[in-house]
């Protein structure tokens, strides 16, 4: 964003600009492992030089939703030329609980890496976003040790897992608040193994510290912005807060754009007071020139 440009006009022109035609996927449903769920669409920008990519994460409580679900931005940013989006599918609570969601992400971005030359795409800028459960797997693969094993016989293996930012919106960062603020959404308790209503005594503090973005948190991580409703109750405002401590206290580069009477549609990132700052700071980590 041109610093002499107010926000507010800012937002104006981006919402201005919004009538375009609509950017579709260059390729559908590419499969990154073996499981029939473990698939991406890729979204590629006309560009003669290779553009930085972000991996966009759907919501739905780790149980529904689809890669379809792509935000206006990003697929702006694709039609601007500038920015490739790879949406990814992951295998859902009704098939496998955590860490199989984190680790189909991770996969995922290795397999994005392994097609950097194919694609068109400068691997050494990648970044991460999505929404809600989209939104805590942004933070849990931004915050996760590389998986990159150069000795593997897998070429996706050998690349990084690591991003070089994270735009997380409206995702849940920290399992213990549970027992402290309004929780009643089933899905929580089913991403660790737990069944719906289960008390919070009687969940096990290990599945809940393994599940929560914040046990991973270290200085090494990416720059973060995340991007939370302070209305929200279904993933409320509490864990954008417990995050945004917890990289500061570590030493990590990190923004919070609080969303005044914002509640969970902050996770769709679909106007432009919730996204609008994800751009500048996409575009100033991912080296847009």
């Amino acid at each position: 964003m041109n610093a002499n440009l107010p926000f507010s006009l800012f937002l104006l022109s981006v919402a201005s600009s919004w009538g375009q035609e609509s950017v579709r996927p260059s390729l559908v449903d590419v499969p990154y492992g073996p499981h029939k769920a473990q698939v991406v669409d890729v979204y590629l920008p006309k560009s003669e030089k290779p553009t930085p990519v972000m991996i966009q994460i759907h919501g739905g409580g780790w149980r529904a939703g689809s890669k379809k679900q792509v935000p206006s931005f990003l697929k702006q940013a694709v039609g601007q030329g500038w920015l490739a989006v790879v949406s990814v599918e992951y295998r859902f609570t009704d098939v496998a609980v955590h860490p199989a969601q984190t680790n189909d992400c991770l996969r995922a971005i290795q397999f994005v890496r392994s097609r950097a030359k194919e694609w068109k795409i400068d691997p050494s800028r990648l970044g991460v976003t999505g929404g809600s459960a989209g939104g805590h797997l942004s933070m849990f693969v931004a915050t996760h040790p590389d998986l990159a094993d150069p000795d593997s016989d897998d070429p996706v293996a050998r690349q990084s897992s690591r991003a070089q930012c994270s735009v997380p919106f409206a995702g849940p960062s920290d399992w213990s608040l549970l027992s402290s603020i309004r929780h009643d959404h089933p899905a929580y308790r089913q991403l660790i193994g737990h069944e719906p209503g289960t008390p919070f005594a009687k969940m096990k503090e290990e599945r809940m510290r393994s599940v929560s973005p914040l046990t991973y948190v270290s200085a090494d991580d990416p720059p973060m912005m995340i991007v939370h409703g302070d209305a929200d109750v279904i993933v409320p405002f509490a864990h954008a807060q417990s995050m945004f401590k917890g990289l500061k206290g570590a030493g990590v580069e990190a923004e919070l754009l609080r969303v005044e009477g914002g509640r969970h549609n902050v996770s769709g990132a679909g106007r432009p007071e919730f996204f609008g700052p994800a751009i500048p700071f996409i575009k100033k980590h991912l080296k847009v020139e």
